[in-house]
């Protein structure tokens, strides 16, 4: 079967948490309408890279394997960078299958392609010595006490909800499947890869070791976004535009930002540490590596719209 090529234009997707669930089952539904703000891109002829977070399912996966081990010893402990390939495994064959059946249901010849993925990291990040990225279950803190003790894992109170399990998030350096998701994007698949930032590796004499922690999946996508001279990384979130002042009566929704409106806003604090700033960031690093680009935050329903310009926070060399 002879697939359908895009018009040249690539771009780059960083899926946000609400687009997935907490659950194969709820999230089997959800990224049904996932894949249809999807190949509205994909219909207007773009070739389309899509990432996407796995904190909750990680944190699920490596729980499960904790939570069997400490009934049964038949039951392997599973290092956390093998939860985190499997994260991947089953996130992306939902994503694909998704996807694969609006395709279909457009009449588009064209397919999907899964690509395991992992990404290097370097050994002497500080990260390392300073986990925040939060995976799995809200706990009580008696229960997260107790597994800390019992695991030497890190758990910290997040945001008033309750206390998680926090891994190290050190900054992705290179996509050791870079070449493979490239060509297969310029065939015209639809690709999906580096899910959850990648499986974080360490290389030492031209082989990868693999290390606990969770790469920012917004970084990783502007890593390859870059890589690509993508046209443009589309980081969907929950809301449809980036905003100043917000949640304040002077809250004003920004419909464009250049590098430097963006870096005043970062210095000023305008941006949350664990929502909208590493999302502007990430955009940020995308552009100083490509500044031809477009950076494009907005939410997952009005994706393609603004594709299109008719909505979200566009950022770029010189605000329009």
């Amino acid at each position: 079967m002879a697939y359908q090529k895009g018009n040249g234009k690539s771009v780059v997707i960083a899926l946000g948490g609400n687009a997935l669930s907490n659950t194969p089952q709820e999230q089997l539904e959800l990224v049904k309408k996932t894949a249809r703000s999807i190949v509205d891109m994909v219909d207007e002829g773009i070739n389309v890279v899509v990432s996407h977070g796995n904190g909750p399912q990680v944190g699920m996966i490596s729980k499960a394997f904790e939570v069997a081990h400490d009934v049964s010893d038949e039951v392997p402990e599973m290092p956390f960078p093998e939860c985190g390939a499997m994260s991947q495994g089953y996130i992306g064959y939902q994503l694909s299958q998704a996807i694969l059946t609006e395709l279909k249901r457009r009449g588009i010849m064209r397919s999907t392609a899964v690509v395991m993925t992992q990404t290097v990291v370097y050994p002497d990040d500080p990260a390392f010595d300073n986990p925040t990225k939060p995976i799995g279950a809200f706990l009580s803190e008696e229960e997260a006490r107790r597994r800390a003790m019992e695991t030497g894992a890190a758990y910290l109170e997040d945001s008033g909800r309750g206390w998680r399990q926090v891994v190290a998030s050190p900054k992705p350096q290179r996509i050791v499947e870079f070449d493979a998701v490239r060509d297969l994007m310029d065939d015209g698949y639809v690709v999906i890869a580096a899910g959850g930032g990648g499986v974080p590796v360490i290389a030492r004499d031209d082989s990868y070791t693999g290390v606990p922690a969770v790469i920012d999946k917004d970084r990783s996508a502007a890593l390859m976004a870059a890589g690509f001279k993508a046209d443009m990384l589309v980081i969907l979130t929950a809301v449809d535009k980036v905003a100043i002042n917000f949640n304040t009566p002077d809250q004003r929704d920004l419909d464009a930002m250049s590098i430097e409106e963006a870096r005043r806003y970062i210095e000023e604090g305008q941006f949350a540490a664990g929502s909208m700033l590493p999302k502007v960031q990430a955009c940020l690093e995308y552009l100083e590596a490509h500044p031809k680009g477009v950076a494009l935050i907005t939410s997952l329903e009005n994706a393609a719209a603004g594709l299109r310009g008719e909505t979200g926070t566009r950022i770029q060399a010189c605000a329009e």
